[in-house]
């Protein structure tokens, strides 16, 4: 689920299933592990594998948001599924995470390291 590039200083997730109340709180483990991390400048969270957020999932993206802007960290989200991204477009939320309306740059490769 977690990848870092020490050249880049970026550490990318990519959590997979479902992201609900029963998993969120896993989310929210690695997410702050990263974000809090001293030799950390972006934190990138690939949803591509993604199938399903709720609330809980939104409450953790906000409050890894929350932190890494209080530890001048980037705190980024990338390629969610539809059903995802529209989550986070109703929310607001996608704009917080850096995400666009929802076109072609959302898919993209972003530079990711290939998944281990």
């Amino acid at each position: 689920m977690r990848a870092q590039d020490a050249e880049r200083r970026q550490v990318v997730l990519r959590p997979a299933g479902e992201i609900d109340m029963s998993t969120a709180d896993a989310l929210e483990r690695e997410l702050l592990d990263a974000v809090r991390s001293a030799d950390v400048d972006e934190v990138l969270v690939d949803l591509a594998g993604v199938a399903f957020l709720d609330s809980s999932g939104v409450r953790v993206l906000v409050h890894g948001a929350v932190v890494a802007r209080e530890r001048a960290v980037t705190l980024r989200a990338a390629r969610p599924q539809p059903v995802v991204a529209r989550v986070l477009r109703i929310t607001s939320v996608d704009a917080l995470l850096g995400l666009t309306d929802g076109g072609a740059e959302d898919h993209a490769d972003h530079g990711l390291p290939a998944p281990d």
